[in-house]
């Protein structure tokens, strides 16, 4: 019996093999930036630990520092008055009814549009004069650590390619504003609660916080707070209002 002949190779063509080489690449890189990523995210988790001690260690710092200065004040003065804060926190409580153009266009500069946003601001010679003009249609005060990340938690929204993007995820907050340094909800709540060299940044990012009326509603909105309305500065007091409408 004869020996069969082996048979010739298979011809493959050179666009195959490439297509073939292609994506054997494909699989090395898309299983490098895997594990890029993979490494990213543990380095980017042990960072966000070893920054929120620093934080909290900072924060309990401040407050220890500011309940000094409040005893101080009160030694030397024998008054309530809440020592000055570059944080605020501003709310819109007024509607446009009655409104004059340059009040509507102010609340619109501090971006409260409707009723019941909110944001922050720092406290300085312009936005003091802002305020005066505005005051009967809003009320504002100095947020504490507890309320600003409370705000964040549960009312933060990012903007992102003119996008609306609730903060669920910490690599929403790193794609924004990781080139400042922030990249996770810690960070966030730091840089406004120290009002940060990238505070403008980290607010503009943030959009205006839509909140609810408060349990029982406003009753004298145009009246000074001072005078028992609900318009103006509040001092520390905004954080009992902010509880009350989060």
């Amino acid at each position: 019996m004869a020996e069969q002949e082996p048979s010739p190779l298979t011809y493959v063509p050179e666009t195959v093999l490439k297509k073939r080489k292609d994506n054997e690449q494909a699989v090395i890189r898309r299983k490098e930036q895997a594990e890029a990523r993979k490494l990213r995210s543990k380095e980017n988790r042990k960072l966000q630990f070893k920054r929120a001690e620093q934080f909290i260690k900072e924060y309990r710092l401040q407050e220890l520092d500011s309940f000094r200065l409040k005893r101080n004040k009160k030694r030397q003065k024998s008054s309530h008055e809440t020592p000055e804060s570059r944080l605020l926190f501003v709310t819109r409580i007024g509607g446009t009814n009655d409104m004059h153009p340059k009040t509507k266009k102010i609340l619109y500069l501090l971006r409260l549009r409707k009723l019941f946003y909110g944001v922050f601001i720092i406290l300085n010679n312009k936005t003091a004069k802002l305020l005066k003009v505005v005051e009967p249609y809003v009320t504002y005060g100095y947020p504490n650590l507890r309320s600003i990340k409370e705000l964040i938690l549960k009312k933060g929204v990012g903007r992102i390619n003119k996008e609306r993007i609730p903060l669920t995820d910490n690599s929403i907050i790193e794609k924004a504003l990781g080139k400042h340094g922030i990249i996770c909800i810690e960070d966030l709540v730091h840089e406004i609660a120290s009002v940060g060299s990238h505070f403008m940044e980290a607010s503009s990012f943030l959009q205006p916080f839509k909140l609810r009326a408060p349990d029982g509603g406003l009753q004298r909105m145009k009246k000074h707070f001072k005078d028992g309305g609900d318009a103006g500065n509040r001092e520390d007091l905004i954080n009992d209002l902010i509880q009350k409408m989060n």
